[in-house]
């Protein structure tokens, strides 16, 4: 019996927040961020593989990471490998897997996510995985997941919804993307709000009739392409069309513009590790509550930094607390860690003095 459940990863951004670890010439994803001896796609995809078929997962990404998605993943296919010639946010590059997936097999069910996250509660995952297959299955709806908040972040979107009106599965009432704290704290105190984890699944051919609905010009170019698709003609004719889509992402595109979307509160742990300060939530600390990656650290009055240097370096810190001490091969940066947020333009900035090389 064919399995019609499908994965997509997402892996084509930047991921400037961690830079200088994560560069445009070797983002994140591809990287092992926590230190756990896999990188953050190898991990996404040991997680999806466990549950669908290897030939089933398609990785979104730039065509300038065509080689580090083959060495990473070595047991995926070229045709399965799917290569955007330029960066267009996250609606356009769905909306080609699903073509192409849908041309392989018109009963497909896709799980759209992203590479860069952490979860380690892996069998609940998959649980939750599987309860949103079958409740895509059975109709037309999109069907999210949302994140039990912890506290008001003001850096993640938030999903309303009813959680006395169903078990597991929910109708989902607005989305509302990154609120002020005081609206965080709102959202939170309710107990009616979700973070928005960027998760989903629906059927192929009904996530095409949204774009066919919602993003009707963007459906159009790209179904002049329906007959190359899954052929050897397919790059071609990316290369002369995928500039020309509009660059838009699936939430504000599609999600936020249906009426039928349902959301499953997760029931797994989930780190976007969106910054720097994002690791301190999934990695042991030292007795001041530093947080060590891949260094070899001597604090002397050094508390609640977080330490990230190339190749077991030994660092030796004397009279530091809160900050990040943060390094490439070109670029050493140590800075306060309620400047997390400023790290993009630090990054711009030395590639604007130094070249962009080193961004």
């Amino acid at each position: 019996m064919k399995n019609h459940n499908y994965a997509v990863i997402m892996a084509g951004g930047v991921g400037s927040r961690f830079w200088p670890v994560s560069k445009q010439t070797n983002p994140k994803q591809f990287q092992d961020i926590l230190g756990s001896g896999r990188t953050l796609i190898q991990s996404t995809f040991d997680r999806l593989q466990k549950f669908i078929p290897v030939a089933n997962i398609y990785i979104l990404t730039n065509s300038s990471y065509s080689e580090i998605v083959k060495e990473q993943l070595p047991g995926i296919k070229d045709e399965q490998i799917v290569l955007e010639p330029v960066m267009r946010n996250t609606a356009p590059c769905i909306l080609l897997a699903a073509m192409k997936i849908h041309k392989k097999d018109a009963a497909a069910k896709m799980l759209v996510a992203p590479s860069d996250h952490w979860i380690q509660t892996e069998e609940q995952f998959q649980k939750d995985m599987e309860l949103a297959f079958f409740e895509a299955g059975s109709n037309d709806k999109i069907i999210t997941f949302g994140i039990p908040p912890t506290f008001p972040n003001t850096g993640y979107g938030y999903i309303q919804y009813n959680p006395a009106t169903s078990n597991e599965v929910y109708k989902v009432t607005r989305f509302t993307e990154k609120p002020d704290f005081q609206t965080a704290q709102q959202f939170v105190s309710s107990g009616e709000y979700l973070w928005n984890s960027g998760i989903f699944v629906w059927k192929a051919k009904s996530i095409l009739k949204k774009f066919q609905k919602f993003l009707p010009q963007m459906y159009q170019l790209f179904s002049t392409g329906q007959e190359y698709f899954n052929t050897t003609e397919e790059p071609g004719f990316l290369a002369a069309n995928f500039q020309k889509a509009e660059n838009i992402s699936i939430d504000y595109g599609i999600i936020e513009k249906s009426k039928d979307v349902k959301v499953i509160p997760a029931g797994f742990s989930w780190n976007d590790l969106g910054t720097w300060c994002s690791l301190q939530d999934e990695l042991p600390t030292d007795e001041e509550l530093n947080t060590v990656v891949n260094s070899r650290f001597i604090p002397i009055d050094a508390k609640r930094n977080i330490i990230r240097t190339e190749e077991d370096k030994v660092v030796f810190i004397d009279g530091l607390t809160d900050y990040m001490v943060l390094e490439n091969k070109e670029v050493l940066l140590i800075v306060p860690k309620s400047k997390e947020q400023h790290i993009k333009n630090i990054r711009e900035n030395v590639m604007e003095k130094y070249g962009v090389h080193f961004g």
